[in-house]
């Protein structure tokens, strides 16, 4: 896959791509995008939630950026090394193509982890081609002073919370606060820049051509035997392959926590109000991960959550607050306290404000991510391995807190900001955390109170039979006792709490597919009659797209499903990446790439498959 797109801006007037025209590369621990044009506009060091250093994605002005471009007119292409996460981004002229191949190594616990270095190696395939690079941190969101100076070789940018190094195998001029550089590249040469965190036992060190081919073909070689243990072999392999690419990226190694996206602010519409910070661990999202990658038999990265969930004492519920022993969010080392707040200074992403940091949602009441967690651990326990007694109390004490709590409105699956609700998806999640309990205590005969899970259980499910049920629009519904619709009522065939041929379910999809679907992309619900609390409307939501093509699927309904399916694939950007929304005129909106999308697309792909054989 490639993309093909005009030449890089002016110094007078600085680019602002849209949100599809970017790569994502990373090293387990933080990520950066990359434009079309060569620029590093978003990069967090050293984790994920760490504040900014290149923020351009939200503030051309002040965001900073890693600029390293062609010096002429150009055409550009940007793709993966194939079955990595290895991005090139080519140049095309009419004197000569050269490309810069980034890329950040992945290493192991030692205190080379600690570098978080990120190369960017400039290669002339043909002829000659000039290039200029443009390093302009801006540390903090933008807010950090920070000095740039020479020093043994490199140059050394310092603000008051981080030391970045930066080497190269060309001259550079640094001004105090910025560096500086043109070079021209014949047939055969190549150019190294190589951006290292430094300090904690970590010094400055060089990055020779050979070494950085070294990392090239070392970095290679670490996602292909990863992607190699992949089960699935069906239709559409580069796609979901490409997706499982990108939630590994989402992964925080250390922990094993999994992050929703690796942005912030990004709008889901333009110039709106709807941009939140997604650098961190849902509950409900990493349990959905866990899913996918259990599916194409990732193991290791299901185990992984697993443990994040228990050395955190997440799954234990340690201090149960307002809202029950889970919230709905985590930081990636597992605190509590996410607060938000708005950085006034930054423009936002095509001028979309305010731009936040935090998540006030963390502590809504969200009673589904109690169904998705459970599900998740036992599915692991089917497939991975299975959970030991310790969990299994902790199960067990999560399942009876639902069991006292699951008739309540919540916030909901949405986390609106308009007042609870009693919401149908919410009482479903509940059935699905009570209903797989049951099961792993079936199945392995453990010690479980199944009578009282048993009668909430039917409770659950007779209230959402006759309350979330609507014989005026002849369809389940979006809370209970009104007439609603909402996407998230999707989930019911693929929860296995309806089957996918019961009638009441098939006059919903039908209903769902008239009143929420636009050209197989699907709306979360109608903003008009069910108000969120926010301002402004938002795109369809791609995750609810991937949803109807499972749920056709499941109905039988394969033509329009796989339609449905081949459509949705049209609206990946140029790489095969989501973000969370498409909006009206077929752009992507929302923070990039999103988990949410990826780990949808890997579902319906793999039951699809299966479906027509």
């Amino acid at each position: 896959m490639a993309f093909d797109t005009a030449g890089p801006g002016t110094a007078d007037e600085p680019r602002r791509p849209p949100i599809a025209e970017h790569g994502l590369i990373g090293d387990l621990r933080t990520a950066a995008l990359v434009d079309t044009e060569g620029t590093i506009d978003w990069y967090c060091c050293p984790r994920f939630d760490a504040p900014s250093v290149f923020g351009a994605v939200l503030d051309p002005e002040k965001g900073g950026s890693f600029e390293l471009t062609a010096d002429v007119p150009t055409r550009t292409r940007q793709f993966y090394f194939p079955d990595t996460n290895v991005l090139i981004t080519r140049f095309f002229s009419a004197d000569g193509v050269a490309e810069i191949q980034d890329f950040m190594p992945v290493t192991d616990e030692s205190r080379e982890a600690g570098r978080h270095r990120l190369i960017r190696r400039v290669v002339c395939a043909r002829g000659t081609l000039p290039f200029r690079a443009l390093v302009a941190p801006r540390f903090g969101y933008g807010a950090e002073p920070h000095t740039a100076e020479a020093c043994d070789g490199a140059t050394v940018f310092r603000s008051p919370d981080l030391t970045l190094a930066l080497t190269s195998t060309v001259p550079v001029e640094c001004d105090g606060r910025d560096v500086r550089c043109r070079f021209k590249l014949s047939e055969g040469e190549s150019v190294v820049f190589a951006l290292d965190r430094i300090g904690d036992n970590v010094p400055a060190r060089s990055c020779p051509r050979a070494e950085a081919e070294e990392q090239f073909e070392a970095t290679v070689r670490f996602w292909r035997r990863w992607l190699s243990r992949s089960r699935y072999h069906g239709r559409w392999r580069e796609m979901v392959h490409r997706s499982a690419l990108v939630l590994k990226l989402l992964t925080y190694v250390p922990t094993g926590a999994i992050v929703a996206a690796p942005t912030t602010s990004l709008p889901e519409q333009l110039g709106g109000e709807r941009n939140w910070d997604y650098r961190y661990v849902w509950i409900r999202d990493a349990a959905f991960c866990v899913y996918a990658m259990l599916r194409l038999g990732f193991t290791g990265e299901a185990e992984a959550f697993i443990g994040f969930l228990s050395d955190h004492g997440i799954l234990r519920g340690d201090d149960p607050g307002p809202t029950g022993p889970l919230q709905i969010m985590y930081g990636i080392d597992g605190r509590t306290e996410l607060p938000e707040r708005t950085l006034p200074h930054l423009s936002g992403h095509l001028g979309s404000a305010p731009v936040r940091i935090g998540n006030a949602a963390t502590h809504q009441l969200q009673l589904d991510i109690y169904g998705a967690l459970i599900d998740s651990v036992y599915l692991y326990d089917k497939w991975g391995g299975p959970i030991g007694s310790e969990r299994w109390d902790e199960i067990g004490a999560l399942v009876d807190w639902v069991c006292a709590h699951w008739d309540q409105p919540d916030e909901g699956v949405w986390e609106t900001r308009g007042g609870r609700k009693n919401f149908v998806y919410s009482r479903l999640m509940c059935w699905v955390a009570i209903e797989r309990a049951i099961r792993m205590a079936n199945r392995r005969g453990l010690p479980a109170d199944l009578t009282r899970w048993r009668v909430s259980r039917d409770a659950i499910y007779r209230q959402i039979m006759a309350r979330g049920w609507s014989d005026t629009r002849g369809t389940f519904v979006q809370d209970l006792d009104h007439d609603i619709l909402d996407a998230s009522l999707l989930m019911m065939p693929m929860a296995k709490f309806v089957s996918p041929t019961d009638p009441k379910w098939l006059a919903t999809l039908d209903v769902l597919g008239t009143d929420l679907v636009s050209d197989s992309l699907v709306y979360r619900y109608d903003m008009s009659a069910s108000p969120d609390g926010l301002r402004g409307t938002e795109g369809t939501f791609s995750i609810c797209s991937f949803w109807y093509v499972e749920a056709l699927t499941r109905a039988g309904r394969l033509e329009d499903a796989r339609l449905a399916f081949e459509k949705m694939l049209t609206y990946a950007n140029h790489l095969g990446l989501y973000a969370e929304e498409i909006g009206p005129t077929g752009e992507q909106l929302g923070n990039f790439p999103q988990a949410f999308t990826h780990l949808s697309l890997i579902s319906a792909a793999f039951n699809l498959d299966r479906a027509l054989g």
